[in-house]
């Protein structure tokens, strides 16, 4: 049988147990205070010392938890839906849930588990933003500063608009540039420092700032923009600067790091009903910022806490800040965020989706800090609510249209556990306070 059942049957038992064991001691001491005193022995025999025990009482919150999103992961795995997954859920400071289900490899059925590493696309984008962060609290660089005077190569079809495209506007996919201008040559592998001078082959179809259009390579130069002011590559910098400080000792962001991994969880798709395993590629890993990360659940546990602001020698709240503060718009209904319950609206920030939900009991508007990512057959999905103190994240290594819809079910999930174990608990203080004698 599970361990989250029986731990969950113990506590349904042991919860009113407890509370008959407890009315019956109320008695027994009311009817020893109504009776004669017992005459004190003549001689006191000294007893042996006992060392005090420590019980640790397991969570209800964390058991039910763990029961309700095993449930869900399970029923994906026998509908097949998933090939396997791995999750993360941070509340405070504190990790409140982290493993794996599936399997790694269909050919090998090994299993999935909290540091099985994946290939997280466009989450990447997140990290590329705080780095960029990270580098303008240090004094190094500024959100306004030109691209041209960092890569001095970078050269649109329009002399202007060159020089007017900023970093702020390549983290925010503002740089005026067509949807996916050159993606296929990041794809190609192709340098970054080559695609900077290409973008004079695209005729751009606004001014810098004014338009939103989803770019990976023009969001890429922001990296090339960090090695070259720090003279290191980008997958030492981020190591050096986000890995190590955070303890994420499983994430690195090249394809050959990954492949000095045994727990690597690895592609797949779906064909003719069944799933095949599919080699890793080196797609994005000559462009980090935009696609280019390897982490395990375990790992983005610890990056959402910082996210949430627990880790301000990295980043001050400030600079975080700044990096969540919303740049463009995102318009239209199409995009799967956009549906989902009580969506109001999105805007882009520095590499991350800024959304506002309204609450259907409360009409509050609570904030979502939002991205997701799909890469070599991968895909995955990050978001935090800074209202709830909550972050959470969810790691696929196949397709699925699960992916689209997983973040607002999760968090449901939450929020029903707690709201089931909220009653518990004030059904259980009720009955300790009624007086029966």
């Amino acid at each position: 049988m599970n361990r989250y059942l029986i731990m969950r049957k113990l506590l349904v038992i042991a919860v009113p147990s407890m509370l008959l064991f407890v009315l019956l001691i109320s008695f027994i001491s009311a009817n020893h205070s109504e009776s004669e005193p017992i005459a004190s022995m003549p001689q006191q025999i000294q007893q042996p010392t006992v060392p005090e025990i420590t019980i640790h009482k397991p969570d209800p919150y964390k058991i039910l938890l763990a029961e309700a999103i095993e449930k869900y992961f399970q029923k994906a795995l026998d509908k097949n839906q998933i090939v396997g997954a791995s999750v993360a859920i941070v509340k405070c400071d504190s990790i409140i849930y982290v493993d794996g289900f599936g399997n790694k490899d269909t050919k090998l059925k090994d299993q999935i588990d909290k540091n099985t590493i994946f290939r997280i696309g466009s989450v990447s984008k997140g990290f590329g933003g705080i780095l960029t962060g990270i580098h303008v609290e240090d004094g190094l660089i500024h959100w306004g500063d030109k691209i041209i005077d960092h890569i001095p190569n970078f050269q649109l079809a329009s002399k202007k608009q060159t020089g007017d495209v900023t970093i702020s506007n390549v983290l925010s996919h503002t740089s005026g540039l067509p949807y996916h201008s050159f993606t296929n040559l990041v794809e190609d592998g192709l340098s970054l420092t080559t695609i900077a001078g290409r973008f004079r082959e695209v005729l751009p179809i606004q001014n810098p700032g004014s338009i939103y259009n989803y770019q990976n390579a023009a969001f890429a130069l922001s990296g090339e923009v960090i090695e070259r002011i720090t003279g290191k590559p980008m997958r030492e910098v981020i190591k050096e600067r986000i890995f190590d400080p955070l303890q994420m000792s499983t994430a690195s962001a090249s394809y050959e790091e990954l492949g000095l991994s045994d727990n690597v969880a690895m592609p797949h798709q779906r064909l003719y009903g069944r799933w095949r395993t599919l080699p890793i590629n080196k797609k994005y890993y000559n462009a980090v910022a935009a696609g280019g990360v390897n982490a395990s659940a375990t790992d983005m546990a610890k990056w959402m806490k910082f996210l949430l602001g627990h880790n301000p020698e990295v980043l001050s709240a400030k600079g975080i800040q700044e990096v969540f503060n919303p740049q463009i718009q995102v318009g239209g209904r199409r995009q799967y965020y956009q549906r989902w319950p009580g969506y109001v609206s999105s805007h882009y920030a520095h590499g991350w989706r800024i959304h506002k939900f309204r609450d259907d009991l409360s009409g509050e508007l609570n904030t979502v800090i939002h991205h997701g990512g799909h890469v070599n057959n991968y895909r995955s999905e990050v978001a935090v609510f800074p209202n709830e103190d909550l972050g959470i994240c969810i790691l696929f290594n196949s397709p699925t249209k699960l992916a689209r819809v997983v973040i607002p079910e999760i968090h449901q999930i939450i929020k029903d556990v707690m709201d089931e174990v909220e009653h518990v608990e004030y059904v259980a203080e009720d009955l300790q306070a009624i007086n029966f004698f």
